[in-house]
């Protein structure tokens, strides 16, 4: 088959860049689109991508987003239209869903966190939808997925692409660039997605982490902004303790090296927890189940109150266990092929 991938965040480049060695050892050809949104184009080209970019993002509001998703659904079809595609696959791009739809293009969409609102789209044009085997059933029907196109999975979506992980050594020359030792504790954080539909609100607690981390004689922080606004807020505060990469840096390696991860979002705490690296979720919205699990196996700690802050652990991380899951590669791709 003719595979059609659409990038649509960070987070989708290196899922589909294990899926897409898959599908190519299987005899499939991939053809790839990209968003120009976040660090998503950078990590492609960084990954051995070369997609062909679509569009960007709709901004905070609802009608900027709505547009921007209609927009961009009308400029992918017309880019497929011309193109001998048998399969659209996505990690719930809202557009790329449309444009297979108008294309009578059969379409497989995965995703993992149950109260994004736009799932009422999605789930309802997709072929196929394919979620964790801890996605909650009730979510599904809410948003209109009927039973006979759902499929499951056992793991999570960073499982899939961390299974085979080796550590690149030369890794540390580029934390020793940016001013981090072996004898620092490096806690990588990565602040709430204030643009995203799914937060609507502001994470008080997450400035709070800031100040707590930045007067640890031993902590050096690396923040990783999600977009330029960030960038300029966070930036204004930089110094040799909180530390804001210039360029993109390797995901996996860099979660591998901290001794403890922070996010206001979900993918890189389920990175670190497949990793064993310590995480820590500051999350201030409605949980994803795959999440809630991780706290009950203790592979996650939640930050909800000033307490929950005071009593978090700050030091050098034992060994870490990194899970064996490449059987949760060949189980997805297997979903994502079948007929």
């Amino acid at each position: 088959m003719r595979i059609w991938i659409d990038l649509a965040n960070s987070p989708h480049v290196p899922f589909f860049h294990a899926l897409t060695k898959e599908f190519k050892q299987r005899g499939h050809e991939v053809e790839v689109t990209a968003r120009d949104f976040a660090e998503t184009v950078e990590l492609a080209h960084a990954a051995g991508f070369t997609p062909e970019v679509i569009s960007g993002h709709g901004g905070r509001e609802l009608a900027g987003k709505a547009g921007n998703l209609v927009r961009r659904a009308w400029a992918l079809r017309a880019w497929a239209h011309s193109r001998p595609l048998d399969l659209a696959v996505s990690h719930n791009s809202y557009s790329q869903i449309l444009a297979a739809r108008a294309l009578s293009l059969r379409s497989v969409t995965l995703m993992d966190y149950e109260h994004q609102p736009a799932n009422h789209l999605a789930f309802r044009f997709a072929s196929r939808i394919i979620v964790p085997r801890a996605f909650p059933e009730a979510a599904l029907t809410r948003y209109g997925a009927h039973e006979a196109k759902v499929k499951r999975y056992n793991g999570t979506k960073e499982d899939v692409y961390l299974a085979d992980f080796k550590r690149d050594p030369g890794f540390e020359d580029e934390l020793r660039n940016l001013g981090i030792g072996r004898e620092d504790v490096l806690v990588v954080v990565r602040p709430p997605a204030r643009d995203a539909l799914y937060h609507r609100f502001d994470n008080e607690l997450f400035d709070e982490l800031l100040e707590r981390l930045s007067s640890h004689p031993l902590v050096k922080v690396i923040l990783l902004p999600r977009n330029d606004s960030q960038r300029a807020m966070y930036g204004a505060r930089a110094n040799a303790k909180l530390i804001i990469p210039e360029h993109a840096l390797d995901g996996p390696n860099l979660i591998a090296s901290s001794d403890l991860v922070i996010s206001a979002g979900g993918t890189m705490n389920r990175e670190a927890a497949a990793l064993g690296v310590p995480a820590a979720t500051i999350y201030a919205g409605e949980w994803a189940a795959v999440d809630e699990e991780l706290v009950r196996e203790g592979r996650l700690t939640r930050i909800s109150t000033q307490q929950d802050l005071q009593n978090l652990s700050i030091e050098k991380k034992p060994l870490a266990q990194i899970r064996s899951s490449l059987h949760v590669r060949a189980e997805v791709t297997d979903l994502i092929l079948e007929e």
